[in-house]
């Protein structure tokens, strides 16, 4: 919607203003100032007036607008196949229908699981004394069996297949340190006096006894099993030393890692979960060679009853969701402990998620074909335009970058590719048809239908080994029923699904300064992650090579240590903890720069195309209307435990520092909003990186 709008003294009196006004007016709070508290000014109503539900851990303007769209999917996967539509969408509403058949779930019982540990020698302490594997339990043997089943594989060390950080046209093995059981490794480290960690112990107990172990034993053994987990997370790297990409690229040989790790038999390892010889020229990536070291030594003490115990107990981990109720309640009670969710949510919902997970490209094609409407696509496309010209412009004016690197910058920023809104592949019946080649689904078999799926995921990713990397490939571009978006350091590409074009981020019957502040902040998001802490570690054909030249490099890490320490210094009021600027640097830079280039591509939209009305029923002017549609789409509640959750492990700063946080750094908030020098929305120190 451009230019002026019908209506009186300037003011748009279209449906979409009157929607968009009344909207923001329910959100707004305004009696708190903007230059007091801008996040409460612009979302303190919104936060009042919201309710989290009793099967949800958080309610955000994300998660409504996620709602909506499981809502659509969920009547499109219910719904008859069409007579046009490509045969794998028949099996895909299988696995849906079988995720749903809850008679059939209980019917089976504990039975797929109890089939499952017997196929690995059974889990010690349930079997009891008898227990066959004390000397003969090979864990090299079993994690094959994992991967030959479809579960995870990723128990005590990490394989997977990947890009070439440094040669991204090939893909290569990378080694990485084990995943955990729970979310991060500090709970482990905590111990038993923390609740979450006191929860995932009882519901390692209880999972034995529920399997017939008896209790006293499963407490005894289970409590050894959690001692040996809690060690292998104190081998794991921190989240905060993972960011410098190059210190985890540690490219080997096969002969480098049996030094590393002399008592693992290596060949047998890769030749059997890759299933293909790995060869003394084949190069692997191993993240954390520390890790390896440790975990070797580690494995030599370790009792072979211990080291099933845990292995196996990470299977029935696994398996919560494909069973009955009692096990999904068990699962539930340690889930209201960790994130604060009183109850489940509903099965259609978590069936529809699990289908979104697992196979988001059919679940997009079936979406894309009825829901998304293409000019949303060409306007998106024209604020990418926008917006890349003000990033552009930044990168010109900088004064602490030299030449060279500005240049460089400059190289990679012009590289950039935009994906928006969904390939076109998603409406070709042969491409879907041979993506999923040889996946199929029955409609009563929940627990051997994601079994089949987990170990067709890993062939396909296991399968790229040999083949090329192609940029730009639709597969990788193919899940657009989802409300995020992304930028791809590997790809050096910025991708927004058609999930996210609508709803509070993007609308083309309201004005365009909300358009901008909406989901234009997200478009300079994306764009700057290339010039973050992370994504400027790769250069612009998405290879982890440095540009930089050392004095510029040096002045990029003090600006970024400023933002670092204004994050770290704040205090979530709900819980006392503070935020880790050093974990969520990469996003908080990221807002900070996207927010102001999206305002000033604003101001070059209304150059092009005149002023526009304001909103009716409210006093701002458009540019005020901006930064509060921009504060808008982050306007979120939270469950106590999710957000000490959220603190200790998330990437992102809590909602009301993304807000205040980046909002004060700017001086052309403050003075669109008339905000004093001194405020607390205009400090006399501010932090910029671009």
């Amino acid at each position: 919607m451009t230019g002026k709008m019908n209506g009186t003294d300037g003011v748009c009196t279209t449906k979409g203003c009157v929607r968009a006004a009344s909207d923001l007016i329910k959100n707004m709070n305004e009696d708190v100032s903007p230059c007091d508290d801008f996040y409460q000014f612009a979302c303190g109503g919104w936060i009042k007036n919201q309710v989290i539900p009793d099967d949800r851990t958080t309610v955000s303007v994300f998660s409504l607008l996620q709602d909506e769209l499981n809502h659509k999917l969920r009547v499109l996967v219910e719904a008859p196949g069409v007579a046009d539509e490509p045969p794998f969408f028949e099996s895909m509403r299988n696995l849906y229908r079988s995720c749903l058949n809850l008679t059939a779930i209980e019917k089976a019982g504990d039975t797929p699981l109890h089939l499952a540990l017997k196929r690995f020698g059974g889990w010690p302490i349930v079997v009891g004394p008898n227990w066959e594997g004390a000397t003969t339990f090979d864990w090299i043997d079993i994690l094959i069996k994992f991967r030959e089943l479809g579960f995870n594989h990723d128990i005590l060390i990490d394989l997977s297949v990947t890009p070439d950080f440094r040669n991204n046209t090939r893909h290569i093995i990378d080694l990485d340190q084990t995943s955990l059981g729970m979310p991060d490794r500090n709970y482990l480290l905590r111990g038993l006096n923390d609740s979450a960690v006191a929860a995932y112990y009882k519901l390692m107990v209880d999972s034995a006894v529920f399997l017939g172990a008896d209790r006293a034993t499963a407490e005894k053994e289970m409590f050894e099993t959690l001692q040996f987990e809690t060690t292998l997370a104190s081998y794991c790297l921190p989240r905060e030393e993972r960011r410098n990409i190059s210190s985890l690229y540690n490219k080997m040989n096969i002969a480098e890692i049996e030094k590393l790790a002399p008592n693992i038999k290596w060949s047998k390892y890769f030749g059997a979960l890759l299933g293909t010889n790995v060869t003394a020229s084949d190069e692997i990536i191993v993240n954390v060679p520390k890790f390896l070291t440790k975990l070797d030594a580690l494995l030599l003490t370790t009792d072979k009853r211990l080291l099933a115990n845990y292995m196996l107990w990470r299977v029935v981990l696994q398996s919560f969701s494909m069973l009955g109720k009692r096990w999904r309640e068990l699962a539930q009670e340690f889930n209201t402990v960790v994130t604060g969710q009183a109850r489940e949510e509903p099965r259609w919902e978590q069936c529809i998620s699990s289908v979104t997970g697992s196979l988001g490209i059919a679940l997009s094609s079936l979406y894309v074909r009825n829901h998304f409407k293409g000019q949303s696509k060409e306007k998106a496309l024209e604020m990418v335009g926008y917006i890349h010209r003000e990033f552009l412009k930044i990168l010109h004016d900088v004064d602490w970058m030299d030449d060279r690197t500005k240049q460089r910058a400059r190289d990679k920023a012009m590289a950039i590719r935009p994906y928006i809104g969904y390939p076109n592949e998603l409406f070709n019946n042969t491409e879907i048809e041979n993506f999923y080649s040889g996946l199929s689904f029955s409609k009563n078999e929940y627990f051997n239908n994601v079994q089949t799926l987990r170990k067709w995921s890993t062939d396909y990713a296991f399968g790229q080994l040999n083949k090329t990397n192609k940029k730009g490939d639709w597969r990788k571009h193919g899940k657009s029923a989802v409300v995020n978006a992304f930028y791809n350091i590997i790809e050096n590409s910025i991708e927004f699904p058609a999930g996210i074009l609508q709803g509070a981020f993007f609308s083309s019957d309201r004005p365009n300064y909300l358009n901008f502040g909406a989901i234009g902040f997200v478009i300079g998001h994306e764009i700057t992650h290339g010039f973050d802490d992370k994504g400027r570690q790769f250069d612009k054909d998405g290879n982890n090579i440095n540009w930089w030249e050392a004095e510029t490099d040096k002045r990029f890490k003090e600006r970024a240590q400023c933002i670092i320490e204004q994050y770290g210094n704040y205090t979530v009021p709900e819980n006392g903890l503070k935020v880790n600027g050093v974990n969520t640097q990469g996003e908080n830079i990221a807002d900070n720069a996207g927010l102001v280039e999206a305002y000033r591509a604003y101001q070059m939209y209304v150059k092009d195309n005149g002023e526009e009305s304001s909103l009716p029923g409210l006093k701002y002017t458009p540019k005020q209307l901006f930064w509060i549609s921009a504060a808008n789409i982050w306007c979120g509640k939270y469950r106590p435990e999710v957000l000490k959750l959220r603190v200790q492990v998330g990437s992102h700063s809590p909602a009301q520092f993304r807000v205040v946080g980046t909002v004060s750094n700017l001086v052309e908030f403050a003075e669109t909003f008339n905000c004093p020098i001194g405020s607390p929305m205009r400090p006399v120190k501010k932090c910029s990186v671009w």
